[in-house]
């Protein structure tokens, strides 16, 4: 389900069958490496968009946790632990963050949900049809991850 009134009301109505909350995490460069922070975003968009389509049903895909690049880690990790906080107190099990930016591969043990890092591939020279392939390969390696976490946590 996406973070949209209709779904938001679908879950709210079937609180029990949904689970799990993933929440993309972005982070904005602005300068430099603002191309590659927008493709970053890009790309994990549209891989949440079709992970979300993937497990309608059992996921919430929230919207995107969006932090500037040069903020400190400190704070950046502080807001996203309090975003974590409020998902769990509304009883979702499991929590997935995915991201392009390796940072977070080392912050992942001081946050209670899944840090899952997929390298951004640039989206602007594939046509539709070779976007589509490319995330549905993706969604498969996903889909393997988020079965393992959930029968770690069941």
């Amino acid at each position: 389900m996406k973070w949209i009134s209709q779904e938001v009301e679908t879950y709210l109505n079937a609180k029990e069958y949904v689970d799990t909350a993933v929440v993309p995490l972005y982070s904005v460069a602005i300068g430099g490496e603002m191309k590659e922070s927008a493709e970053a975003a890009e790309f994990i968009g549209l891989l949440t968009t079709h992970l979300e389509r993937q497990f309608t049903g059992r996921i919430l895909l929230f919207p995107p946790f969006t932090y500037l690049k040069n903020d400190s880690g400190e704070k950046v990790l502080g807001e996203l632990k309090n975003w974590e906080v409020n998902i769990l107190e509304a009883e979702f099990k499991h929590v997935f963050y995915i991201t392009s930016d390796i940072e977070w591969r080392t912050r992942e043990n001081e946050l209670d949900g899944a840090v899952i890092w997929v390298p951004s591939i640039p989206l602007e020279q594939m046509n539709d049809s070779q976007k589509l392939k490319m995330m549905d390969s993706q969604v498969k390696q996903l889909l393997i991850l988020f079965t393992q976490k959930w029968h770690q946590k069941a």
